[in-house]
């Protein structure tokens, strides 16, 4: 099938200028000293929050250390069918002062707004830039501009991959690629239980250029009680050749005195591809929990490669042990254009192009995407809060995705940090039945 349509709605570029103070009764603000935010909306969309840089007046445009991305906005095939032809609204609050309260009280101060229609319809099938420059956003009390905001508002086409597992990974579900209310099975999963000697005779090594992640595995922890170690899940094509792994090579393992697994230790998975008779490293999920009011799981996501020694992050975050949220590798950091391919791929194929006959797989995994060429929006997958049945949904961006392989390695990916979620139980809380040895 054909990936969904998505559309991305991309705000940044901002910055603010207005005369500095002469008297004390002019706003207060000065560029020297005093912070400026924004509060960003559209339509029922949440509300984001992004810093405003202040400029001096005499600068006709922001320079490149300007040129950010403030806030984003993703719209799925439903949101998109909604809003075609209807008028919607973006609006920007521009406050001077500190975010939140003080004291009790709310320390900052509207310095003005800017509201912008939106056109859906216009950027369905190319890009369109509906804001490129400077706006009025306050008057003072003669009536002319005091205030100024800059910003670039653009829209893009962002088509997506989009996969359903059809339960829990720890029960081995089949998984389901859809589009609308089409969905047809693509992969399956295997979920088990792996040994340090399991991984060695699978070759499951890093390339002799990084890290070795597996000797963690011949570390005392293993003689540690409060452990959990050895889970893995392998993505099948429909015809049962492997595409991907996902395997726990460091254990997760409560710190000393404590029941929680710490960030200074974190439990760690290897999501891998087949390489030339081998598994390949793609990349490496740390997950952990984290202490203080708000009680999370922590995570960090990293690209390996055979060329370059040290991982590349693409992502460290937190979602609500609680409530979960969504796992993102979103590398979008200016609203410039990001060239997407016209590309598709057939997942039954369970091969890119130049794959071994007969092998159901890829002879250079890694290879179908350069390995640290991934830019823009490259994944979600939901998560479920601690305890609660998942049955994560995977979205990719099309233009990361050549082959079975490719999808096959971020459904992985959305697998263990699944997974990670029940790893980063308290130790004082009993796992469930599958995912106890």
């Amino acid at each position: 099938m054909d990936p969904c349509p998505f559309l991305r709605i991309l705000i940044g570029d901002l910055a603010v200028k207005f005369p500095v103070a002469s008297r004390p009764s002019f706003s207060g603000v000065h560029p020297s000293a005093s912070p400026c935010f924004c509060k960003i909306k559209l339509g029922n969309f949440p509300l984001q929050l992004a810093t405003v840089p202040l400029i001096p007046q005499d600068n006709p445009i922001p320079d490149a250390n300007y040129h950010s991305l403030a806030a984003s906005f993703s719209l799925n095939k439903t949101q998109i069918e909604n809003l075609s032809g209807k008028k919607t609204w973006l609006k920007i609050s521009v406050y001077t002062g500190r975010r939140g309260a003080t004291c009790g009280l709310n320390s900052a101060k509207l310095l003005g707004k800017v509201s912008l229609p939106i056109d859906v319809k216009a950027s369905e099938s190319k890009p369109f830039v509906f804001q490129n420059g400077w706006v009025a956003i306050g008057e003072n009390k003669k009536g002319s501009s005091s205030s100024q905001l800059h910003l670039t508002v653009r829209a893009e086409p962002d088509p997506r991959f989009v996969f359903q597992f059809d339960g829990e990974p720890e029960c081995s579900p089949q998984v389901f690629q859809v589009q609308g209310n089409v969905k047809q099975p693509v992969f399956t999963c295997k979920f088990g239980f792996r040994s340090a000697s399991d991984l060695k005779s699978s070759s499951m090594s890093e390339p002799s250029t990084s890290r070795s992640w597996l000797s963690s595995l011949r570390t005392h922890k293993e003689q540690c009680t409060k452990e959990r170690k050895g889970w893995s899940i392998t993505i099948h094509d429909l015809s049962g050749s492997p595409l991907a792994i996902a395997s726990m090579v460091t254990p997760f393992v409560a710190s000393p005195g404590s029941d929680r697994v710490s960030r200074s230790n974190p439990g760690a998975w290897l999501i891998l591809g087949p390489g030339e008779g081998t598994w390949k490293p793609w990349g490496r999920l740390e997950a952990w929990r984290e202490r203080g009011g708000s009680d999370s799981v922590g995570y960090k996501f990293e690209l390996l490669s055979d060329t370059v020694s040290s991982p590349a992050t693409l992502a460290n975050s937190t979602v609500s042990a609680a409530d979960g949220g969504n796992f993102t590798i979103d590398l979008t950091s200016t609203v410039s254009p990001v060239n997407t391919p016209n590309s598709s791929c057939d997942f039954g194929s369970g091969s890119r192009p130049g794959s071994r006959p007969g092998s159901g797989s890829g002879s250079d995994f890694g290879f179908g995407i350069p390995q640290l060429s991934y830019k823009g929006f490259v994944m979600s997958s939901t998560v479920e809060g601690v305890g609660k049945c998942s049955k994560p949904a995977v979205e990719v961006g099309k233009k990361h995705v050549k082959c079975a392989e490719d999808a096959a390695a971020f459904v992985a990916l959305a697998a263990a940090m699944d997974l990670s979620m029940d790893a980063c139980r308290l130790f004082s809380q009993k796992l469930p039945k599958k995912l106890r040895h």
